[in-house]
């Protein structure tokens, strides 16, 4: 097959999809929209599989435009010098174009002087499953001239709406018990489209996936047992604190800077995600054990830890990962944990610039009766430390307020929280 059959055959596999299946919009789509008014690169990353592609074409579909996915094996064996037979491909099959799509473009070496030549005439989307997609020669070829959106798996709200859950102010009591058991399938389930097309069982084909094709055969790695079992028991410890000589002891991995390693390479994957401990010197910062959690509740639930086993821990890590999506909207804020030598720990620390916005503890409690004392006396501490007012605890389904040593806490539903407005922190 000739590259421009091959590229013809991708774009009527996506027409495919939108023609035969529920698509419903993204919630970062309008912000896309908006980077592509002119000649421009934009970036989307995110963790394979979270519908990049679908979301790209959807961005031009109504465009002169031109797509190819290069994480194709047919095109393994494509290097840079066949990137302008690609442009010539597209020409001979579209004619005069405004977009380009590049689909997992990195998969190409040497793309980026390509990407660079491209914007100068083009609207140009590349997409990539690597962080580090934006680093190296890229920055230097575009000197700040692209912009960049990350992809998630589906939010809460995007669920509800693809499952025809119409959101409203109020619920009946019925309403609101489909709402909750639609949030408990969310947590066990996950969010990755596919799950919702396929069955449960395509979110440990996902994780496998990101474990082979995104880190041992992207970076090589020989010790492929040892590389999977820390990619298990990080997975399956998120929302605990972890420090690289510790996951060396417990995984019998000699150096501790393999362990860091392997670490860069989950994060780069974007299978989890990493939260530092708070501190106002960055050296303390540097030193101090970590917080991980993982892109997605339902790859967790895959590798065989259930939300049944500890709900706290499965809510804590929806809360983490909405905070990173809502960070698509609030560029400047940054998601920290606070922790004091007498082990009172805030689960999130939201600051933005020089100020500490929130607090927020999350616990399962569904009465005022189940409130942990201990918890809250860690986020009034906490707030006393950080000069901070703004607490709030996320629940399981305990709404209400209260003062505590003249400080209010507001308690909030993580049902309610979750339905926010993206930018409301």
């Amino acid at each position: 097959m000739n590259l421009g059959d091959i590229i013809k055959e991708q774009r009527q596999e996506l027409e495919k999809i939108e023609r035969e299946e529920k698509i419903i919009p993204r919630e970062n789509s309008e912000k896309a929209e908006s980077f592509l008014r002119y000649p421009n690169i934009l970036i989307i990353t995110g963790v394979r599989r979270c519908g990049k592609s679908i979301f790209s074409y959807l961005l031009e579909k109504n465009k002169r435009f031109a797509y190819i996915n290069f994480d194709d094996e047919r095109l393994s064996g494509l290097g840079t010098e066949d990137l302008d037979r690609v442009l010539q491909a597209f020409y001979e099959l579209y004619g005069d174009i405004e977009f380009i799509v590049l689909d997992e473009v990195h998969n190409v070496k040497g793309w980026e002087l390509f990407a660079s030549r491209l914007r100068r005439t083009k609207k140009v989307i590349i997409t990539g499953s690597n962080s580090k997609l934006l680093g190296g020669e890229l920055s230097t070829y575009l000197t700040g001239r692209h912009l960049d959106i990350q992809l998630f798996p589906f939010s809460f709200r995007e669920l509800l709406q693809l499952m025809d859950f119409k959101l409203e102010k109020n619920y009946t009591t019925k309403e609101k018990s489909v709402l909750l058991n639609h949030l408990k399938n969310y947590l066990e389930d996950g969010g990755f489209p596919e799950v919702y097309k396929f069955g449960k069982s395509m979110s440990a084909k996902i994780y496998e996936d990101i474990i082979t094709r995104d880190i041992l055969l992207r970076h090589r790695i020989k010790k492929i047992d040892e590389l999977k079992k820390l990619g298990r028991y990080v997975v399956s410890n998120s929302a605990n604190e972890i420090t690289y000589s510790k996951l060396s002891r417990i995984l019998g991995i000699k150096h501790i800077s393999t362990v860091s390693n392997w670490i860069s390479y989950l994060e780069e994957a974007f299978l989890i995600v990493k939260v530092e401990r708070f501190y106002f010197k960055l050296k303390q910062q540097f030193i101090a054990p970590k917080k991980i959690y993982t892109i997605d509740t339902g790859l967790i639930d895959s590798i065989g830890f259930k939300f049944s086993e500890d709900k706290g821990r499965i809510i804590e890590n929806v809360v983490a990962i909405e905070l990173q999506r809502r960070k698509n909207f609030q560029l400047d804020m940054e998601i920290y944990y606070w922790k004091d030598p007498q082990q009172r720990e805030v689960d999130f620390v939201l600051k933005e610039g020089n100020r500490i916005k929130q607090l927020i503890q999350v616990s399962f409690i569904n009465s005022k009766e189940d409130i942990n004392e201990r918890e809250i006396k860690s986020l009034i501490k906490g707030g006393e430390e950080l000069k901070c007012r703004n607490l709030i605890m996320i629940t399981w389904d305990y709404e209400g307020e209260e003062k505590v040593k003249g400080k209010k806490i507001r308690y909030i539903p993580l049902w309610k929280w979750l339905l926010e407005t993206k930018t409301n922190f």
